[in-house]
C-alpha cells in the first residue's frame, strides 16, 4: 500500500515516514500543500495522510480540490485542534476520518487500517493473528481461541503492537512512546499496568501464555 504524508513539520514528517515504512506501507511525503496537491493527482497514492495547516495552500483547500477532480483517494485529516467545526469542516469536504496532535502512533496506524478496510478491493480482514489470538482493529475487537475479548481502546492498540511485532523484545519505553505519545516518561508505570490488564484477559484464563516478561528488557508476545 502506498502513502502520501502532507505535512509541514519536518520532525513529524520524518517520523510518520518512519515508523509507517516500518509497519509494511511505501511513504512518500511533501511539506506544503500545492506540492502535496500535485502528488495526490500525479501518484495516485492509496491513502493521504493530509495535515490542516500547510504552507502555500492548507489542508482544507487540498482536500476540497481533491474532491473537485472527482478524486476518492481516501484521506484522513491531522488538525491540531479536537473542535467540532475541524471534524464537521473536513467531513463535508470528504475526509474519510481525523486525528487530533499529539497522538499515538499505534492510534495513527489503526486509523489508516480502519480507512483502507472500507475501500471496496480491500480484503475480507486486516486483522492481525498469532496462534488462536486474533485482533480485528477495524472492528475493535480481539478473540482467544474464538472467545471475545473485552479490551479497552488502549488495551486494544497495545495487544495489537504486541501481535504485529509478536517475537520482538518490545522495551517500555517503545511501547509508552507507540501507544501513549512520543514524550510519555519511560519510568512510568502505565505500561505495566496495561499489560497486567490484557495478561488478565488474554493469559490468565488460558493453559498457554502468550505475553511474557523478559526482565531488564521488556515483553514479547511468543
Amino acid at each position: 500500500m502506498k502513502l502520501l504524508v502532507i505535512e509541514d513539520d519536518p520532525k513529524t514528517s520524518q517520523l510518520m515516514a518512519k515508523g509507517l515504512s516500518s509497519e509494511g506501507f511505501s511513504v512518500d511525503v511533501e511539506q506544503d500543500g500545492e506540492a502535496g496537491l500535485q502528488a495526490a493527482i500525479t501518484q495516485r497514492p492509496d491513502l493521504i495522510v493530509l495535515d490542516v495547516m500547510l504552507p502555500r495552500i492548507d489542508g482544507w483547500t487540498v482536500l476540497s480540490r481533491l474532491r473537485e477532480k472527482d478524486t476518492r483517494t481516501p484521506v484522513l485529516m491531522v488538525t491540531a485542534r479536537d473542535a467540532v467545526d475541524q471534524r464537521v469542516r473536513g467531513l463535508s469536504l470528504g475526509a474519510d476520518d481525523y486525528i487530533v496532535k499529539p497522538f499515538a502512533f499505534a492510534e495513527l496506524v489503526a486509523r489508516i487500517h480502519t480507512v483502507l478496510r472500507r475501500l471496496p478491493n480491500a480484503a475480507a480482514s486486516d486483522a492481525l493473528q498469532f496462534e488462536d489470538l486474533r485482533v480485528d482493529l477495524a472492528r475493535h475487537k480481539a478473540y482467544r481461541a474464538d472467545q471475545p475479548l473485552e479490551l479497552s481502546n488502549k488495551e486494544m492498540l497495545l495487544l495489537a503492537l504486541l501481535v504485529r511485532r509478536h517475537g520482538e523484545i518490545l522495551t517500555r519505553t517503545y511501547i509508552a512512546e507507540q501507544i501513549w505519545d512520543m514524550k510519555r516518561d519511560a519510568d512510568s508505570n502505565v505500561v505495566d499496568v496495561n499489560i497486567r490488564r490484557i495478561r488478565a484477559k488474554v493469559d490468565d484464563p488460558f493453559a498457554r501464555k502468550l505475553i511474557q516478561t523478559v526482565r531488564g528488557r521488556g515483553y514479547v508476545l511468543r
